[in-house]
């Protein structure tokens, strides 16, 4: 069966922890359906998830719960299967497809340098072990290094309509263009900047969707849709605090500090427990700021929402 297309906006989820530092399974089932309650097109996960800091056997029980959440309700779900190692990565892969993922979602590995031809040949294996589709993530805004054009569009030109872009190497949109220009417009990419730079990439005609975090996937979508219909108005005004929230992320950590921080203040997670070592903390202040942003996100959303 030929896979449906990936498309609109798929957040990518928190995991969340217990007091005892395991996952919470049931805080995860309750976030895993309430994201799905704002009308997204789907779950996913990634480098925002702590997906690096699960144990095998965690990442394995985050992936099925995902997949049936949201197979159950007709909605995508894409599974991080990024490893070190070919090896690994394409084991994940298998597993993630196994429960019933949609996508496969990959970074290439970040504690070497690998040359082109290795990247290819990483994410060759990935695609040769499965059926679904595969995000090619370029996380290089804050990890690892950026991917080359020409090794994107090599991966595109053997594997066709299963290849999926998420770019966030900057200048994310020059990027995107010149993916564009070398594929002849046959890249398909979702934004990867948390939401703030939807409206550029949209316009620059070959993305598809978005993959922001969580906490405020309810303006996202709105964004999208806005986007989608020509509403630039609505667009311009939910970019605005979007971007500013998003500005104040500029790590993986501060990604997972800001986004837990709003999701247990809408109730959705119990905590805001992270696994530790972190190189980012909240501070009182910088909450403050992103309570200020939230609200006038709330604030942009059009009435009948």
């Amino acid at each position: 069966m030929t896979p449906s297309p990936l498309h609109g906006v798929l957040p990518v989820i928190q995991t969340p922890f217990a007091a005892d530092g395991s996952v919470d399974h049931h805080a995860l089932e309750h976030e895993l359906h309430w994201v799905l309650d704002q009308g997204v097109s789907g779950l996913t996960t990634g480098m925002v998830s702590e997906t690096l800091r699960l144990s095998d056997t965690e990442r394995r029980e985050v992936a099925r719960a995902v997949c049936t959440a949201a197979t159950a309700r007709g909605k995508a779900a894409v599974i991080s299967c990024g490893a070190e190692s070919t090896r690994e990565a394409v084991r994940l892969a298998q597993d993630a497809q196994a429960v019933g993922a949609s996508a496969l979602m990959a970074i290439p590995p970040v504690t070497v340098v690998i040359d082109e031809a290795d990247v290819l040949a990483y994410y060759s294996a990935i695609l040769e072990a499965v059926d679904v589709p595969v995000v090619v993530q370029d996380a290089s805004g804050y990890v690892g290094n950026p991917l080359s054009i020409g090794v994107q569009v090599a991966i595109l030109d053997r594997f066709g309509d299963r290849v999926y872009f998420k770019p966030e190497a900057a200048p994310i949109g020059q990027r995107l263009s010149a993916l564009r220009e070398a594929t002849g417009g046959r890249a398909r990419a979702f934004e990867g900047s948390g939401g703030a730079a939807v409206v550029d990439s949209f316009r620059r005609g070959i993305v598809v969707g978005t993959m922001p975090g969580a906490e405020v996937c309810w303006a996202v979508q709105q964004l999208w849709q806005a986007c989608e219909q020509g509403d630039w108005d609505l667009a311009y005004d939910l970019s605005g605090p979007l971007t500013l929230l998003v500005a104040i992320q500029t790590s993986v950590d501060a990604y997972v500090a800001v986004e837990k921080h709003l999701l247990h203040a809408q109730g959705v997670l119990p905590s805001i427990a992270v696994r530790e070592p972190v190189g980012y903390r909240l501070d009182p202040e910088t909450a403050a700021e992103v309570d200020r942003l939230a609200h006038r996100l709330r604030v942009a959303m059009p009435a009948a929402s």
